[in-house]
């Protein structure tokens, strides 16, 4: 499977006493992947419980900006096994919405944005308020304008409303 994104996966106790031991993971991955890099950074689950991400790369626009440094690697792995799955433009309209902005900056959170993906509209070439209200009361007829009311009805109120 092809990697979706990478993260460089530490050993906070060794970095902490500046040694930077650690190794990127492809995701998406199997456990024997995570346990094989965990054992090779000194993180057995006994002596060294805990890892941290000192960094994510990524294809896809402004992911690695919502990802933090103490994410779960089960989180992550199935995070990237959903975007594996998306169509070009599922994944055009995820990377607008992470654009947008309006998320939390956790793995959990993105899994929930690519199960509602169904939520969200993506216009391309749209940029405004204004046009967006066209689309959404002349050529969705998501609301009747009497025609006689077009030259007064506030187009970009509207599509602000339904952007919001």
């Amino acid at each position: 499977m092809e990697s979706v994104f990478e993260a460089f996966i530490s050993n906070p106790a060794l970095y902490s006493a500046g040694h930077l031991v650690g190794e990127t993971l492809h995701f998406p991955t199997n456990t024997e992947e995570v346990q094989s890099l965990l054992k090779r950074i000194g993180v057995d689950g006994v002596r060294c419980q805990e890892y941290f991400i000192i960094s994510f790369d990524s294809d896809i626009l402004g992911l690695y900006d919502y990802l933090g440094e103490y994410e779960n690697i089960d989180e992550l792995n199935h995070l990237a096994c959903l975007l594996s799955g998306l169509t070009e433009s599922e994944l055009e309209t995820f990377q607008a919405v992470l654009e947008y902005g309006e998320h939390d900056q956790c793995a959990g959170d993105l899994i929930d944005l690519v199960l509602n993906l169904d939520c969200y509209e993506l216009h391309p070439g749209v940029d405004t308020d204004e046009e967006l209200g066209r689309i959404y009361a002349d050529f969705n007829e998501a609301i009747e304008v009497p025609e006689e009311l077009k030259n007064y009805f506030d187009y970009e109120a509207y599509g602000r409303d339904v952007r919001l």
